[in-house]
Parts: structure tokens; C-alpha cells; sequence
């Protein structure tokens, strides 16, 4: 598997607050790596960065072997194969699911509207949703919403997912829906930088496991060995306290 994303010295601070502290951290392709921590750690700040929705004081992104932060980058192109999956769905209301699917490719990817549909339709089956495509975004389930907001993103072929805390906007019931999709995407070979508070969901998927603490990643390692045998006291105490 070769080096998809290679972040060097990633700082980020917001006036005098310290979010991130040059953060080292590299994934392969088709990996699925878990960021876990508690509440202000950096982990969503870290997400936001890939995906220059924030845009890092210093340090390097590169991403398929390209620097996203050097002076003229196409942003735009870069989100486009960089997909984001948000706590809050951020669909279009207004719209109804297959137009949420297809508004995307036809605008950025500059597919034809048949294209469009095809891969939207492919999409939302995957997602257990076809029978929902003319339904309005707004009439739809948490769980469903999320799950639209997933193929939404499939239907631009991302190099790699971003999730931000993909469940935590919803109620219990839902949550396991929303994992199940995201377990087979993993299965399916999809690079997935997942940031979660789900553990049992990281444990069982993630193929490494980053902890972060106060802006610096201070733990990392395969699943099994992060959350069995975990080093630091901060972690062990994280972990306490979450199970």
C-alpha cells in the first residue's frame, strides 16, 4: 500500500489557543485509521485541516504526494476528491435526495446529468436508500440523513473519507445504522480518517487507533494493542472513562 496522506508539522491556533502542536501523522492507502480524545483535543480542528475547511499557521499536508498548502493549490479540486461526512448531515434541505447526490458531480466533476444519476443510484443502494431517492432531505430520518451524506460524498470517488463525529448528532437507535454503512465501506477498501467516540466501532474497524490529547497525538498504534494495553495514564484514564 503506498502513502496517501503525510502531514509534518501542523500547527493551528485560534488567537492565543494552541488547537494543534506539530502534529506527525501518516496513513496508507486503503487504511482505516480511528482518532479518538476527549473534547477540544484538535481531533475535528485535525479533519478540518485535510480537508482546508481550516487552513493550518504552518506545518505541511500532502496528499498523494502533493503539498495542499503551497501558494496556489486548487482547494476546490482538492475538496473534490477528499470527501467530508459532518456531524450535522450539511445537506440541502430544500433539495431531494437524489439532488443531493447528483448537484455536486454535475457543478465540480462537470458529469452529465445521466452520469450523475447513475453513480447516485448506485450510491444510495449501497446506503439502503434508493427507495427514498425522490424523497425532500428534510422529511428524512437522522440516521437517513447521515446515510445520504455518506453516498453524497461516495458519489465524487474520494481518495480518502473524512468522518467527523458521524453519529454523534444522533439518537441511539440510529447510531448503528450509520456504523453498519461505515463498516462495509471499510471492508470495501475505502481510506477512512474516522474521528469518533465511538470504541467499540474503532476497536473492531480501525486498523490503527490515534489518540489525542491537548493538541498532540499522543498515543497511537493498532486497535487491539491502543485500547488493551494502552501506555500512558492519560490514555488508560481516557479509556476508563469512555467504556
Amino acid at each position: 500500500m503506498s502513502t496517501i496522506l503525510t502531514i509534518r508539522n501542523l500547527q493551528k491556533s485560534y488567537d492565543k489557543l494552541e488547537v494543534l502542536k506539530s502534529i506527525d501523522f501518516t496513513m496508507q492507502e486503503k487504511e482505516v485509521v480511528c482518532v479518538i480524545g476527549s473534547s477540544g483535543s484538535g481531533k475535528s480542528t485535525l479533519l478540518r485541516c485535510v480537508n482546508l475547511l481550516e487552513w493550518p499557521d504552518s506545518g505541511e499536508i500532502i496528499v498523494n504526494d502533493e503539498n495542499i498548502l503551497v501558494e496556489g493549490y486548487d482547494v476546490n479540486q482538492h475538496r473534490a476528491h477528499v470527501g467530508m461526512v459532518f456531524q450535522q448531515f450539511n445537506l440541502f434541505e430544500h433539495l431531494d435526495v437524489l439532488h443531493n447526490c447528483t448537484i455536486g458531480q454535475i457543478k465540480v466533476l462537470k458529469r452529465t446529468k445521466e452520469e450523475a444519476i447513475e453513480k447516485a443510484e448506485f450510491y444510495l443502494d449501497k446506503v439502503g436508500l434508493i427507495d427514498f431517492i425522490n424523497h425532500p432531505a428534510k422529511k428524512l430520518s437522522g440516521g437517513q440523513k447521515q446515510r445520504v451524506a455518506i453516498a453524497r460524498a461516495l458519489c465524487m470517488d474520494p481518495k480518502i473519507m473524512l468522518f467527523d463525529e458521524p453519529t454523534s448528532a444522533l439518537d441511539p437507535e440510529m447510531v448503528g445504522e450509520v456504523l453498519l454503512i461505515m463498516r462495509h465501506l471499510a471492508k470495501d477498501g475505502l481510506t477512512m480518517l474516522v474521528v469518533t467516540h465511538e470504541m467499540g466501532f474503532a476497536k473492531e474497524v480501525a486498523n490503527r487507533v490515534v489518540f489525542m490529547d491537548e493538541g498532540v497525538i499522543a498515543e497511537q498504534g493498532p486497535a487491539e494493542e491502543v485500547f488493551t494495553y494502552p501506555k500512558s495514564k492519560r490514555l488508560q484514564s481516557f479509556l476508563s472513562n469512555v467504556k
